[in-house]
């Protein structure tokens, strides 16, 4: 118990580092929140008004600090020994409330899409959650075509969510990726993102 608590502290306080302010000031660039329109400090905007090399580092970063906690926690325990461990489901998503309500930044984050990535690669080898959330951000994107990025984030994440317990997935990640699931829906609904009409289309239809 108290080993995953500060586990889960580690990761909170490692999701609440914003990347792309860090690196905004380091390259001495103008802030990529505030640049930007929905004033979300995230890897998307580190790219569109960082350039490559502030995006790059962000992303790197923002997947580093979901990764580290959850895979040193985790390191060594077989797939039984995972579902026995409720704590694991706030040690997975504790880097990215972080990085949603951050400590540092008077709890105003981002969005959090690439630190849940950074959260499920952390489990490995335990490689399904992470494959998952790949597959349905890939076939809302490019096979049934889900506009806009807003509605695409919040589908794939409730079919990930569903899929992972449907798999059977060990419970306590199952639990986890929920618990990011609704604070992820919790920051779109709140984020200042232009909301244009949901569509859905088939890619061989364009």
């Amino acid at each position: 118990m108290v080993r995953a608590l500060i586990y889960i502290a580690v990761g909170y306080l490692s999701g609440s580092v914003l990347y792309a302010n860090v690196f905004s000031r380091l390259f001495h660039i103008e802030n990529v929140a505030d640049k930007s329109r929905d004033g979300n400090p995230g890897t998307a905007n580190a790219f569109m008004y960082g350039g490559f090399f502030v995006g790059t580092a962000t992303l790197l970063c923002e997947l580093a600090k979901g990764i580290l906690p959850v895979l040193f926690y985790t390191y060594g325990k077989t797939s039984a020994e995972l579902s026995a461990d409720f704590m694991l489901a706030f040690v997975v998503s504790a880097p990215l409330f972080g990085h949603i309500f951050p400590l540092f930044y008077r709890f105003r984050g981002g969005k959090g899409v690439a630190v849940t990535f950074g959260c499920l690669l952390g489990l490995a080898p335990h490689m399904i959650p992470a494959c998952t959330l790949a597959f349905y951000f890939i076939f809302f994107s490019l096979v049934l075509r889900v506009k806009t990025h807003f509605h695409r984030t919040m589908v794939t994440y409730f079919f990930t969510a569903a899929t992972l317990f449907l798999l059977g997935v060990e419970l306590p990640v199952s639990v986890g990726f929920l618990l990011i699931t609704a604070a992820v829906q919790y920051k779109l609904h709140m984020s200042r993102e232009e909301r244009q009409k949901f569509e859905v289309s088939l890619l061989w239809m364009h």
